[in-house]
């Protein structure tokens, strides 16, 4: 293998999101071997960083795909003006929704929410200016909002459902997966020979489509489903295992 390639919460990442200390070892044990890191993470890449600077990753896929990171190159894929503001329009019309944003100038919300530290926008759904809009956020105690999600897109986006609870909504273009073949191009290295680690939705592609696609036990019955490999949970170092006993 010449890349593996990892998502990180509930994946590489222990539940309390921390990183341990082997963990750390092994991956900077590949890079000593030729071998590339790489992240890919529904995570913004400011969240990214901290365990950018833990383990130095040679290329992120962060926000689902809609921001490359490659060295001092970025690639953004946005949700355009139109569609974003036709979309809230019809969000914020279910009740008790929580309402963010994802943009090149950081996180805006509905409501405060301290774990996120969001800019708080009651505007919605009007559109900050000058942002490149990466991704809607929604979610709700109520089963009404996702029941009638799918009439709420347009036809430049898609989907997917983190932990059975948080709506996210993308630019078709702006897929784990598509970030990945960005990264994997921008070395010249073929799918086939990178080893992919993931546990949710979006991660299914990724792990159906590079050479050895691996889900942690605690991964979501689709994702085992088409896994070649099925390792050890996240909190117990699964990736880190796998990798000194199979690859390294």
């Amino acid at each position: 293998m010449k890349a593996i390639i990892t998502d990180l919460d509930r994946t590489l990442l222990h539940t309390d999101k921390s990183v341990s200390e082997h963990t750390i070892a092994v991956l900077k044990k590949c890079r000593d071997h030729g071998i590339l890191v790489m992240a890919a993470s529904a995570r913004p890449l400011r969240n990214i960083l901290i365990y950018n600077d833990l383990i130095g990753f040679d290329a992120i896929t962060a926000t689902n795909g809609a921001v490359i990171s490659l060295h001092q190159k970025l690639l953004e894929i946005g949700i355009s003006y139109e569609s974003g503001e036709k979309i809230l329009s019809a969000i914020v019309r279910y009740p008790d929704v929580y309402l963010s944003i994802e943009t090149s100038k950081g996180l805006y919300s509905n409501r405060d929410i301290p774990v996120w530290e969001p800019v708080v926008w009651d505007k919605f759904p009007t559109l900050p200016e000058d942002i490149i809009l990466y991704k809607i956020l929604a979610s709700s105690r109520q089963k009404m909002l996702y029941e009638g999600i799918e009439t709420t897109l347009t036809d430049e986006v898609y989907h997917t459902i983190a932990d059975n609870d948080l709506i996210q909504i993308m630019s078709k273009e702006a897929t784990k997966w598509n970030g990945i073949r960005h990264m994997l191009a921008y070395f010249n290295i073929s799918p086939g020979d990178a080893v992919y680690f993931g546990d949710d939705n979006d991660d299914i592609e990724p792990v159906k489509n590079c050479g050895l696609g691996v889900a942690v036990s605690n991964a979501i019955p689709s994702v085992l489903a088409v896994a070649d490999r099925i390792i050890d949970s996240n909190d117990m170092d699964g990736v880190a295992r796998f990798i000194e006993e199979n690859i390294l």
